[in-house]
């Protein structure tokens, strides 16, 4: 299914995750219900740090719905690192990447190949 758009409820859960976990990254797997982005899994056993995050993908759980992935840049900068461009492609389509200070400014999506995509942000 096309992706058109993210949940306003998810994308401030987001910042919430971003915000809780700062000073070090998150990361959890995005999933869509009827063209939106509207829920989040957190895989079991991710492993977090202040430059990084992971885990490993035979954890992720079985799902058609699964969109993309959202992690957090605590050090602001919301474009992908080369890290991100290897892992883009591993989990699906979409990728949002929040970063501090976590307010509605500060988010960007990527598709997997890594360049920039909207999304609009639906109630």
């Amino acid at each position: 299914m096309a992706i058109c758009g993210i949940s306003l409820d998810l994308l401030s859960m987001l910042f919430e995750l971003g915000r809780e976990h700062h000073p070090n990254e998150f990361v959890a797997v995005l999933r869509e219900q009827g063209g939106i982005i509207r829920d989040l899994d957190l895989v079991p056993g991710t492993i977090v740090g202040e430059e990084s995050a992971s885990f490993f993908l035979d954890m992720l759980p079985l799902d058609i719905h699964q969109a993309g992935s959202a992690h957090s840049h605590p050090n602001g900068v919301l474009s992908p690192s080369p890290a991100d461009l290897r892992f883009f492609p591993t989990v699906g389509r979409y990728h949002v990447i929040v970063g501090y200070p976590y307010t509605e400014r500060d988010w960007r999506c990527y598709r997997a190949d890594g360049s920039a995509t909207l999304l609009e942000v639906v109630e």
